[in-house]
């Protein structure tokens, strides 16, 4: 099942993807919360109502914005260094421990969203990643039972302001940028992705591959992550992970490569679908609400 997050005709809500169409379940299944985290809170009778929404009130994806599947997640981790090649591509040697970094919520827009390019920064990087969604409040897993928690995944772009990554040890504030975090296009549920750890990914740049892996190669999988993080926090409904990004980043370049205003991006991931998002010049004036 593949579930989105749309707005459409000046409300936004969620709904389930059918070939070229939408089914809005606000009206197929008007008893289920309306928005993803509540919806993946509701557990496995929400998604067995989902399930059973029929056709009746479907709407062409054409004419529907797709946001961020979960567009205000309470927890953004992500996991850097853990695909072979992206750790020698750094120079640097394969960490005996996983590396984890947080991504601010404000991050997160959808396909065909607008990223920004920051005032601040020339150094814009991509970084193709599968995205876990956790479907259950979960604390303590044991790696046998991570599976267990997913509610599904997402193809997801770890953007990289790299010059700010590097101002300190800490990499959040490079990740953190706004609309830094591109996530979608949908949720495909676990059940119809199988095993995660067989997916194709790539990175294109306005066409041009410039990542293509499979995430057979991450050091660390999904359910390693899962099993170390619930050793430390309590996982919820909603809170999203970006799993790790292969070789190929424009940093590792000789010479660099960055973004630049206009470049278009697309992230695809087999069983996933793709995201494609645009660099455009970020606004400066001051906000103060």
């Amino acid at each position: 099942m593949k579930l989105a997050t749309f707005t459409y005709g000046g409300t936004t809500r969620i709904g389930k993807v059918v070939d070229d169409k939408i089914i809005d379940l606000s009206k197929a299944a008007p008893s289920l919360p309306t928005d993803m985290i509540s919806f993946l809170a509701a557990g496995d009778a929400a998604m067995a109502a989902a399930q059973k929404a029929d056709s009746a009130d479907a709407i062409a994806l054409s004419d529907v914005t797709l946001e961020a599947p979960i567009m205000k997640p309470g927890k953004v981790m992500a996991i850097g260094l853990n695909y072979g090649d992206h750790v020698k591509e750094s120079g640097l040697d394969t960490p005996e421990n996983q590396i984890w970094f947080t991504k601010s919520p404000t991050g997160c827009v959808g396909e065909g969203a607008d990223v920004l390019k920051p005032a601040v920064s020339d150094m814009v990087d991509w970084e193709a990643e599968l995205v876990l969604v956790v479907g259950k409040r979960a604390r303590n897993v044991p790696r046998d039972r991570a599976h267990e928690i997913v509610a599904g995944y997402c193809c997801g772009n770890d953007i990289s302001v790299r010059d700010w990554q590097f101002h300190s040890p800490q990499f959040t504030i490079g990740k953190s940028f706004d609309t830094h975090g591109p996530i979608g296009p949908w949720l495909t549920t676990s059940d119809e992705v199988g095993d995660p750890h067989d997916l194709d990914i790539k990175c294109l740049v306005n066409g041009e591959v410039m990542q293509s892996s499979n995430t057979q190669h991450l050091i660390y999988d999904c359910f390693d992550q899962i099993a170390q993080l619930t050793q430390v926090m309590t996982l919820e409904p909603g809170d999203i992970i970006f799993t790790g990004t292969p070789g190929g980043v424009g940093i590792a370049m000789k010479p660099p490569r960055f973004m630049k205003v206009g470049d278009k991006v697309t992230i695809e991931i087999e069983k996933l679908g793709s995201i494609t998002n645009t660099l455009v010049a970020e606004d400066t004036k001051t906000i103060i609400e």
